[in-house]
């Protein structure tokens, strides 16, 4: 690369606080250039097709598509910039996932600028070697979103898709209520539909799809590990309230237990 060469970067996250932040960080790299930001998986795939980025930070957690569905499109389409990614999913499966689909350093949130940028350096001088995950200390997902989004994510449940939202309120809701499972029909759906204004059988249906998408993806084993051991078999498809009160327990178990260790 010529001295005045400059190597480009696109920074993906919907955080703007964190874009913000990873902007200020990078202006204070000369060899390298900004040459756009994204808070949404969509909007990433087209600004890294139009601008071309030899590098591009990604976040895992983000609406419209996640930084797992981005990774598979650039596979896809056989266009592959030096990703590194930028997550507080920390767990293993995340972590070779990433790897698996191309990613050069898997980076923890929060992070330290000083690596990242070092990890910069170092994507920007490889030539084909072995890819290489990095994990930093950090505070475990600590929001119910994350928490949710994390076991969505793992069992392939997409966040483009309107159920995904809608399953994410009704576990939120039975988490803090667990009550509320029992009234699924006259409280809960009717509650998720108030807040985005639709109907309730809208957001039954939209959820039955998002339960539907995940067993089409074939990710059940996910589910069987998360509760280390068999709770469901390939035709063995829950029923709405069934899936959201599995989720919800598990969330509230594991919460507990956190409690009880500290």
């Amino acid at each position: 690369m010529k001295e005045t060469e400059k190597t480009k970067i696109l920074i993906v996250d919907d955080s703007q606080e964190v874009r913000e932040r990873l902007s200020s960080t990078f202006d204070k790299m000369p060899e390298v250039e900004i040459v756009g930001t994204a808070a949404n998986g969509m909007t990433a795939i087209e600004m890294i097709s139009r601008l071309k980025p030899e590098v591009v930070i990604l976040d895992i957690i983000m609406p419209q598509l996640d930084g797992f569905g981005v990774m598979e499109y650039l596979c896809e389409h056989n266009i592959m910039p030096k990703v590194i990614v930028l997550s507080a999913l920390t767990q293993e499966n995340f972590v070779f996932r990433a790897l698996g689909l191309g990613a050069k350093f898997y980076i923890a949130k929060p992070f330290d600028e000083e690596n990242l940028k070092n990890r910069v350096r170092d994507v920007i001088n490889l030539n084909g070697e072995n890819v290489v995950a990095v994990q930093q200390r950090s505070a475990s997902v600590s929001t119910l979103d994350e928490k949710i989004s994390s076991v969505f994510i793992s069992i392939g449940i997409p966040a483009h898709i309107k159920g995904y939202h809608f399953l994410r309120e009704a576990v939120k809701m039975v988490v803090e209520n667990p009550d509320s499972i029992n009234r699924i029909t006259k409280e809960l759906y009717p509650g998720i539909a108030r807040k985005f204004t639709t109907s309730s059988s809208k957001v039954e249906r939209a959820i039955r799809h998002a339960i539907e998408v995940a067993w089409t993806r074939g990710r059940i084993e996910n589910i069987n590990d998360m509760f280390g051991f068999k709770v469901y078999g390939k035709n063995d498809k829950p029923t709405n309230g069934e899936f959201i009160a599995l989720i919800a327990d598990k969330l509230m178990l594991d919460n507990l237990s956190l409690k009880i260790s500290s």
